[in-house]
């Protein structure tokens, strides 16, 4: 006698069964992607937009209603124009190297697993492209649209030129690519991905910040340095974690800045 389905398994069947793999890696991951960003990207917009949480806003200036408006809409632009065509391009590519949508869903550890160590392999690609596009001339023609939003918020995190969406979103892709995932795994990776770039670039250190918490974790505190200093001088390129600007010292200027904050807090 086979074992009762799980409520997990029950949910995915009923998506396989309603939906070809094509559409599940296409158009449905879009759809979840979208939700998920605007969903977790909106509530620092509208706080910055009201003033509220001040005290554990980073930055004391805030953008404009209008500014916001232009970057929201200029993301679904890009979003509908560069993300969802690569998607759609890109599953002959998935499906090559073994990505399947069937069931039996893998194991929590093969899920876990999988998932550290694209979040490891991101972050040292991640490093090392976002570092190249502060060059001059990348940054002068490429990198400086994301860099528009000297305070960011959580949905400037994907606000790009399409050239950095793609060359940047290698570093995110490549990992699931490398080990053939199942979708399942690939839409938690995303989930996740998009859930930390949102917090980093949300412009509000809170007492519940997962950098609080999370030993190497970069955080809004970590990121917003990078927005709001020269590009020539910015250090903190790594997405999610510290070690890679630690181990290459381009996060010198900012632990400086940030003895200098606490020595002045200490004096207040």
């Amino acid at each position: 006698m086979a074992a009762p389905m799980s409520a997990i398994d029950s949910a995915w069947q009923l998506l396989i069964a309603n939906f070809t793999e094509f559409q599940l890696a296409t158009v449905v991951t879009f759809l979840l992607h979208e939700t998920v960003f605007f969903l977790s990207g909106l509530p620092s917009l509208l706080f910055e937009r009201f003033g509220l949480f001040a005290k554990y806003k980073i930055q004391k200036k805030s953008n404009t209603s209008a500014y916001q408006n232009r970057c929201v809409l200029r993301l679904i632009l890009y979003h509908v124009c560069v993300n969802l065509p690569v998607m759609i391009f890109s599953y002959p590519a998935f499906k090559f190297m073994g990505l399947r949508s069937s069931l039996p869903l893998p194991h929590w550890s093969v899920v876990v697993s999988q998932v550290l160590f694209y979040f490891v392999l991101e972050d040292f690609i991640f490093y090392w492209g976002h570092r190249a596009l502060h060059t001059k001339w990348l940054y002068k023609h490429v990198h400086s649209v994301h860099h528009e939003y000297a305070t960011p918020f959580g949905l400037t995190s994907e606000y790009a030129h399409p050239a950095e969406i793609l060359f940047l979103g290698f570093a995110t892709v490549v990992g699931p690519a490398l080990t053939g995932p199942h979708l399942f795994t690939l839409w938690l990776w995303m989930v996740l991905r998009v859930l930390e770039t949102v917090e980093a670039h949300s412009g509000y250190h809170f007492p519940w910040s997962p950098s609080n918490f999370l030993p190497l974790y970069g955080g809004s505190d970590f990121h917003d340095y990078h927005h709001r200093v020269l590009y020539t001088k910015s250090g903190n390129y790594a997405s999610t974690f510290v070690y890679m600007d630690w181990l290459f010292g381009t996060d010198k200027d900012y632990r400086k800045a940030k003895t200098i904050e606490e020595k002045e807090g200490k004096n207040l």
